[in-house]
């Protein structure tokens, strides 16, 4: 079984090229990380999502805790076997999924008790138990529980959140149990503050972990102050290790971020968005259910492989939203996913090349040149 690590091979400015390595195999970076919530990535068989060169899928402690149970989960033989998915698991630690339940929950220094948005039945998650859900579940990387500070927050506000999921990520490592070829990930906080930012990456590379992740952005912020965020952050994590940027994020907020030294990405954006007739493409985003396309023979996006784009029109992804038929979601989705992974296989290779600024200028340039919305 192999080792986890983390393998640089290029450097172009602050971007990275890498390989992880990992018990279930390996993964190239930059990587965008399909979300499978509930075990399944919305829409998708798991041969359709490994079709879009997606090279790992997030599993959610939340969701999952509470149906169907970890202990039913790891009774199927963990959630490789039981979502087909024998590549990389990344889970949540459920932090972010507290933090959404503020009127349903209750947050001191041993964790968060909080009420189901399934029955309202009682529940009490802390590092250590939330560590053990994602050791059932047989996640590959495992994810430190955190408090996921609110936006906007006071200076002292965020030092106090931030503080609070140090303590507890010091104690998510000690319950954490290392295997060959797994991994935790500490998560730096701090609100928008440079300073704090730095401190809690201080105190997380102490604790020492197998990769870094930033959490608390895309939460409102908005793109500025997210990459003037990663500015400040992202080197002073270990450049040794893997870096991943949690729930970012649109196809420009992956460029930027992937120029501020972020490795990896997760988002709902893709899958949502395939879901609702939203079309992510090299010459922008796209409105299926527009009138405009009820004619349109053209395929969406001519440069996409992808199932949909080589075999159906425009016209016919158009009808099959407007009549509610669930093939439109399942199509449109697995573009969707298509196209973020052909955009960081792209930006691999630009990395590789030292062209990783041009890519981007002419990928936005693309995004621009359309009146198809």
């Amino acid at each position: 079984m192999s080792a986890f690590g983390f393998t640089l091979t290029a450097r172009d400015g602050a971007a990275r090229r890498g390989t992880l390595t990992t018990a279930h195999g390996t993964a190239q970076t930059p990587a965008f990380m399909a979300v499978g919530t509930a075990g399944t990535v919305k829409a998708m068989t798991a041969d359709q999502v490994r079709a879009t060169g997606t090279e790992i899928v997030l599993g959610n402690t939340y969701h999952l805790m509470l149906r169907p149970g970890s202990s039913r989960v790891a009774a199927l033989g963990g959630l490789h076997r039981m979502m087909d998915w024998p590549g990389i698991i990344l889970t949540d630690s459920g932090g972010f999924q507290v933090m959404s339940l503020a009127k349903l929950r209750k947050l001191d220094e041993i964790g968060v008790t909080f009420r189901s948005h399934l029955d309202g039945s009682a529940h009490h998650l802390t590092p250590e138990s939330s560590t053990a859900i994602q050791h059932d579940l047989d996640a590959t990387i495992t994810m430190a529980f955190d408090e996921c500070t609110k936006f906007p927050a006071t200076a002292d506000e965020a030092a106090a959140s931030m503080r609070l999921s140090m303590r507890w990520a010091a104690r998510s490592r000690d319950a954490f149990t290392p295997r060959p070829g797994y991994g935790q990930f500490g998560i730096v906080q701090g609100g928008i503050y440079p300073d704090l930012r730095a401190e809690s990456a201080a105190a997380l590379t102490a604790i020492g972990f197998e990769g870094y992740a930033i959490g608390g952005l895309a939460v409102g912020e908005g793109q500025a102050a997210m990459f003037e965020t990663l500015d400040a952050t992202t080197h002073l994590l270990p450049a040794t290790h893997p870096r991943y940027l949690m729930g970012v994020g649109t196809p420009d907020d992956l460029l930027g971020s992937i120029a501020r030294g972020v490795d990896m990405f997760d988002c709902v954006m893709p899958t949502r968005a395939g879901r609702t007739g939203r079309a992510y493409t090299s010459r922008g985003v796209f409105n299926l259910r527009n009138a405009r396309f009820a004619d349109d023979p053209a395929p969406l996006d001519p440069g996409c492989a992808c199932t949909l784009c080589t075999r159906h029109s425009r016209a016919y992804l158009h009808h099959l939203f407007r009549c509610e038929e669930m093939l439109g979601p399942m199509l449109l989705t697995g573009h969707n996913l298509t196209y973020y992974q052909t955009l960081m296989r792209g930006a691999r290779d630009a990395i590789e090349t030292g062209g990783f600024a041009a890519y981007a200028a002419t990928a936005r340039e693309g995004w621009t040149q359309t009146d198809d919305r």
